[in-house]
C-alpha cells in the first residue's frame, strides 16, 4: 500500500493567486474603509466593530469543527454583503456602517493571508486508522 505525504502547504494558495489574493483583502479593505470615510461615520463605531467577527473565535470552546464553521461564516463575504443590501433597501444608515466596516476587516484579514480556517481530514500519523482533524489558514505564510 502505497503512503500518502501530506503537507502543510496542501491547499494554500501560492505564487501569483496567493498575490492576488492578498491584493483583492487590501482593495476591500481600503474600499470599505474609504467608503466609511465618505460616509461620515463614527470613528468610535468603526474600532469597536471592528473586531467583532473575531469574537466567533469563542465558538473553538465548544471545539474546532463548530469553531470553524461559526468563524468561516463570520469571514465570509455572504452575511455583510446581505447586510449591505438590506441596509440600501431599508435605508438604515447604521445597517450600512456595520456592513462596510465588517468588510473592512474581512479584507485586512485576507490581506494579512488569514480568514477562512481549513478543517479537512488527513490521515492520522500514528496509524491507528483514526482521522485526525486539523486546523490550518487558507493560505499560508510560508512560501
Amino acid at each position: 500500500m502505497a503512503d500518502i505525504a501530506c503537507t502543510e502547504n496542501a491547499g494554500a494558495a501560492t505564487g501569483g493567486v496567493r498575490t492576488l489574493l492578498r491584493l483583492e483583502g487590501l482593495t476591500l479593505f481600503a474600499g470599505m474603509t474609504l467608503l466609511y470615510v465618505v460616509w461620515d461615520g463614527s470613528w468610535l463605531v468603526y474600532a469597536i466593530l471592528f473586531l467583532a467577527p473575531d469574537l466567533s473565535f469563542a465558538a473553538y470552546l465548544a471545539g474546532p469543527k463548530p469553531g470553524a464553521i461559526l468563524y468561516n461564516a463570520a469571514h465570509s463575504y455572504m452575511a455583510p454583503v446581505s447586510l449591505m443590501v438590506a441596509g440600501f433597501a431599508l435605508s438604515s444608515p447604521l445597517t450600512l456602517s456595520i456592513a462596510m466596516i465588517w468588510m473592512a476587516h474581512i479584507g485586512i484579514d485576507r490581506a494579512l493571508l488569514s480568514g477562512i480556517w481549513l478543517h479537512p481530514s488527513r490521515p492520522d500519523r500514528e496509524g491507528d486508522g483514526q482521522d485526525d482533524l486539523t486546523l490550518r489558514r487558507a493560505t499560508s505564510r510560508r512560501p
